[in-house]
């Protein structure tokens, strides 16, 4: 049995783990899931949140060898906690996620990525400190091949997110990057382009790089195969 802690991306909230959970659950694994500061149920404004504060609300939600999955910008907070508490992890699981980079913000990264599928879909809060998914755009980006039901759920629960931690970089060190660590990548990815998932993790083992045939939200539109997966890496 393992401990997995999942950690959303961008504008989404625990709930979007909800088929994952009781997929992983029935394979004996302990999973919980929480809603970053600003995110789901978390009432803190969006203006208030740092990258700081998204780590220190996963270190504390952490046990011992935790197995933390951080699905798209979550890539950032999730080696942000690595760095405050690494020895509370098993394994940094990158769900098509972006992978932080020496003195690069995620925001760099998204810059350099060879497309930008994103874009139209997004627009600035009026105070410029936060930014939302249009609802008519956000299945295109985000849910293309998830069940209907489930692309209504998600798109009724986005919510705002705050610009500052992605425009944070990360001090990286011995302490998140030593970690075991894995990629899932997406390929049909419609938020951040497969390819590029691929540059992010040209130096990687190629063992520790997995595929999955779907778009951005797997959660939604295989969470059996996902579980499966992620069963498969905490089996090493």
């Amino acid at each position: 049995m393992a401990k997995f802690l999942l950690i959303h991306g961008s504008c989404h909230g625990a709930w979007c783990w909800r088929d994952v959970i009781p997929a992983l659950k029935a394979r004996g694994h302990d999973v919980s899931a929480i809603d970053l500061p600003s995110h789901g149920t978390d009432s803190t404004p969006y203006q208030e949140v740092t990258l700081d504060a998204y780590a220190d609300a996963i270190t504390a939600a952490m046990g011992d060898e935790t197995i933390l999955v951080g699905h798209s910008m979550a890539g950032y907070p999730i080696t942000a906690a690595a760095e405050k508490a690494p020895e509370k992890i098993a394994r940094l699981v990158y769900l098509c996620a972006y992978v932080p980079a020496a003195g690069k913000t995620l925001i760099d990264l998204r810059i350099a990525a060879p497309r930008q599928p994103l874009l139209h879909a997004i627009e600035k809060t009026q105070d410029g400190l936060g930014f939302a998914v249009k609802p008519e755009a956000a299945t295109g980006v985000f849910y293309q091949d998830c069940p209907r039901e489930a692309a209504e759920y998600a798109i009724s629960n986005l919510c705002v997110q705050a610009i500052a931690p992605q425009a944070t970089v990360i001090p990286l060190s011995a302490r998140s990057q030593d970690l075991p660590r894995s990629y899932i990548r997406c390929s049909d990815d419609q938020t951040i382009p497969p390819e590029y998932q691929l540059t992010m993790t040209a130096d990687w083992p190629r063992r520790d790089v997995h595929h999955m045939d779907c778009g951005h939200s797997p959660f939604f539109a295989k969470p059996e195969a996902l579980a499966a997966l992620l069963d498969q890496i905490s089996k090493g």
